[in-house]
């Protein structure tokens, strides 16, 4: 039995996850075309490369169909309920940051914090009869965070597609969205509230604990961190 490894199938999270491996010692190559979704590992023995999306990697390792995989840690604590019973982190990968944040138009001068959009919220329901919309792909994260600093009043709206522009075009009043430079929010006239990110992400190799672990799949994977000198 071999150890199954889920990577991103294409762009920088791919290209970066590659040299991060590659730096470790073990190489991690695309098999044929763009097209194809499989690949070849050098430098460990019992490991098969599987090409995923980003966002279907979660769900793969908590299905227990591979052992590992590389993901953003949003995408992990947002789409697994209680996330860490179904894997574990092995290594943050220093690559892949972006922050999680809400943002609230720019000409909204008195919300600055979340306080402000509390208040904010209120008096939009009271004026509007319906609850401010917050636009965004990770409804658990913002929910869990929204709670726990105590604002009401809103509701969440799904985008799944360029959430910057939901205000624009007046499908939502604020969003919650990644950004790593903040560029796109200005460029729609955005500001980022003056708190905490609701997560600060980055790429990160993951664990199934769903997966069928045997004494030959572990071996590999002690193996495998030794190899690359992580804490298994």
């Amino acid at each position: 039995m071999v150890v199954k490894l889920g990577v991103p199938s294409k762009g920088r999270l791919m290209d970066k996850t590659f040299e991060w491996f590659a730096e470790r010692g073990v190489t991690l190559s695309r098999a044929g075309t763009e097209r194809e979704y499989s690949g070849a590992v050098e430098g460990i023995a019992g490991v098969e490369l599987v090409l995923l999306s980003a966002s279907e990697i979660p769900r793969e390792l908590a299905a227990g169909r591979i052992h590992l995989g590389v993901t953003g840690s949003d995408l992990v604590r947002d789409k697994l309920a209680a996330w860490d019973s179904k894997v574990s982190e092995l290594a943050s990968m220093g690559f892949g940051h972006a922050d999680l944040i809400i943002a609230v138009p720019k000409c909204w001068v008195d919300v600055d914090t979340l306080d402000d959009l509390d208040a904010a919220a209120s008096a939009f329901r009271a004026r509007h009869g319906f609850r401010l919309r917050i636009a965004t792909k990770y409804h658990h994260l913002v929910r869990e965070f929204l709670k726990a600093n105590g604002v009401a009043d809103y509701q969440l709206v799904d985008s799944q597609g360029a959430t910057e522009g939901t205000v624009k075009n007046l499908t939502a009043e604020a969003i919650a969205d990644i950004t790593s430079t903040g560029e796109t929010l200005r460029a729609n006239h955005l500001k980022i509230l003056n708190c905490d990110p609701v997560h600060r992400s980055q790429a990160t190799l993951f664990k199934s604990r769903m997966a069928h672990w045997t004494d030959e799949t572990r071996a590999t994977l002690s193996e495998l961190t030794e190899t690359m000198g992580l804490g298994d």
